[in-house]
């Protein structure tokens, strides 16, 4: 995620709760991203974490008093909430939901959290019984009313020995709705965009596939810019390595066949798609119904064309739609795109390299060329996926803005409705 934290100022809220040890990594994680993080511990909070790891971690000194006596002018409590672009609490016990919905300011945090025209970011983590309380569950539908976000938490056996909802969602997933939250741009709010994302798995036979080694990376970068910008995404992903944003749809697929089966029941809708699937070029003809034995006799598969999804969208798209398509290749990088491009009928195309110490499968960095249909090249070279996906979306923006696409429609939700993350608005 670097890059998309870069410079932007954080304060991250750590209340009383066991799993207030992972707000260590989430600090971390932010730094590591460029944020610049002011840690406030309540008492509470440090019965379970000590202020100096936040400390040592983000630079910074810990509030964690507020009529404690000021070292220095990173520790004055204005200054601090007015620069803040976000408050971020993780973890957010019961308790300061309660003082947040009602009012209550009797420390730094819960005082601030009035004050704040930043938006505000909690990550609950508590019992399961409290969390399912009709008082917890009206205090943070109140807050939600408000403009508050919530990153809901997972379910599992929580310390208390109780399982259910109540334990602190994953780093990553506290991340990406942190990301979403301080994205200036918003030019997709009126969009859906479809994205396919990851590998095909074609079967041999019950047990035995043959794939590819995408792990989806490229596929998760897309979908978390695009919510990021306001649209409204779809992600169609074979079987990758890496999790989707939650703030996607996510649609589960195995093979070439479903996935375009998939794509076709939805592209009518969608006012942007993006085939960066490495979808199956071909399929076994007749997988066995039995996993098949070894034998010393060679084993040979007949295989057969599996359908052109991307060349598919381009033929069909409407004029108001924009198509985009990946190029992997092992050799004349360039031209092969470009025939791509013309032959799918794609308004723009990204090539990328794969083979050898330079391989974009798998990577968290690749050399990039945006290529569009009116001719125009863009080199991007060593840009890690976030990256490319911003720089992807700036032209897919420019385009739909020519085109119209992104203005408001009648009767349009610019808000997702149901997403697990960013709820509300600020």
């Amino acid at each position: 995620m670097a890059g998309l934290f870069a410079d932007r100022e954080i304060v991250l809220g750590v209340t009383g709760s066991i799993a207030a040890y992972k707000a260590c990594d989430l600090a971390s994680r932010l730094i590591e991203a460029g944020a610049r993080v002011t840690p406030v511990l309540t008492r509470h909070a440090l019965e379970f974490v000590g202020a100096v790891s936040f400390e040592a971690i983000t630079g910074r000194r810990a509030i964690v008093e507020m009529f404690e006596p000021l070292h220095s002018p990173e520790i004055e409590h204005i200054a601090v909430a007015q620069r803040a672009e976000l408050f971020l609490i993780a973890p957010a016990t019961a308790n300061i939901l309660a003082k947040a919905a009602h009012g209550i300011a009797d420390d730094w945090l819960s005082t601030t959290l009035l004050a704040t025209r930043a938006p505000v970011l909690f990550a609950p983590a508590m019992n399961a019984n409290m969390y399912a309380h009709p008082a917890t569950q009206t205090n943070i539908e109140t807050l939600r009313a408000r403009g508050c976000h919530f990153v809901e938490p997972e379910e599992g056996r929580l310390a208390c020995g109780v399982t259910g909802p109540g334990r602190l969602a994953e780093t990553r997933a506290i991340l990406d709705a942190a990301a979403v939250l301080l994205c200036r741009k918003k030019d997709l709010a009126t969009c859906r965009v479809l994205i396919t994302s990851g590998p095909n798995h074609e079967p041999i036979d019950p047990v035995r596939f043959i794939g590819n080694r995408s792990s989806g990376k490229m596929g998760r970068a897309l979908a978390l810019e695009a919510l990021r910008r306001g649209a409204r995404v779809t992600v169609i992903s074979g079987p990758a390595t890496v999790a989707l944003p939650d703030g996607a749809e996510t649609v589960r697929v195995e093979t070439a066949l479903e996935m375009f089966e998939a794509v076709k029941a939805r592209i009518k809708i969608a006012d942007v798609f993006i085939s960066a699937a490495a979808v199956a070029d071909y399929r076994v003809e007749h997988p066995a119904i039995a996993k098949r034995k070894r034998g010393a006799e060679p084993l040979a598969l007949r295989l057969v064309p599996n359908p052109d999804i991307a060349a598919h969208v381009g033929a069909a798209k409407r004029p108001d739609q924009v198509a985009v398509g990946f190029a992997a290749e092992t050799e004349d990088l360039l031209d092969h795109a470009r025939n791509k491009l013309r032959d799918k009928r794609l308004d723009l195309i990204v090539a990328n390299a794969v083979g050898g110490a330079a391989c974009a499968i798998g990577a968290d960095r690749v050399d990039a060329h945006l290529l569009a249909a009116s001719g125009a090249v863009r080199d991007l070279p060593g840009v890690s996926k976030e990256a490319l996906a911003e720089a992807l979306f700036d032209e897919i923006a420019a385009l739909l803005a020519a085109r119209g696409t992104t203005k408001k429609r009648p009767g349009e939700q610019q808000r997702r409705k149901g997403s697990k993350t960013a709820k509300g608005g600020r």
